[in-house]
């Protein structure tokens, strides 16, 4: 007798083990907005994609740079993202700026909206990634720094980085 196993239905498969990490692969970052935005708050959503969008994104072919985030009519959209369109496609390749749309809780989005619309306040988004084959966004609530916010920050770096220097000089002595 031979047994032959049959598939089990999507419905009855065990749910996820809580215990294993989730798998993150990062896709493309933003390290300009760090320098031009205070980042307030952080807030993960999932976006859609075409097919030949996330192949082009899992290739490293994505520029978040420009990028925002914009609430409209109570939906989540990400604007002027470069997402290069895909080379081996032979028909139907994506228009690399087209608005893509954030999927949010609608409580979130409730909360961004009465946020954004405090002035000074923007949604970046800071890096994308996938995660456990999912594409993700990270967006941050952030507000504009001046110029003389951003002289600030690199003191403070060139400060950190050149105690860090005397540490290692005077402990690798002793």
């Amino acid at each position: 007798m031979s047994s032959s196993r049959r598939p089990v239905p999507a419905h009855k498969k065990a749910a996820p083990d809580p215990t294993t990490p989730e798998r993150e692969i990062q896709l493309a970052d933003n390290r300009k907005a760090r320098f031009d935005y205070t980042i307030e708050r952080r807030l993960e959503a999932g976006i859609a994609l075409r097919g030949t969008e996330i192949k082009s994104l899992r290739a490293g072919r994505a520029n978040l740079r420009d990028g925002y985030a914009r609430i409209e009519n109570g939906e989540a959209w990400l604007r002027n993202v470069h997402i290069a369109p895909w080379p081996n496609s032979p028909y139907d390749n994506h228009d690399p700026l087209r608005p893509r749309k954030l999927l949010l809780h609608r409580e979130e989005i409730g909360q961004l909206v009465g946020t954004v619309a405090q002035k000074g306040y923007t949604l970046v988004p800071l890096r994308m990634y996938t995660k456990n084959g999912r594409a993700k966004v990270e967006l941050g609530i952030a507000r504009g720094r001046k110029r003389y916010d951003k002289r600030q920050v690199i003191k403070e770096r060139e400060a950190a980085r050149e105690m860090d220097v005397a540490i290692r000089r005077r402990v690798g002595r002793g």
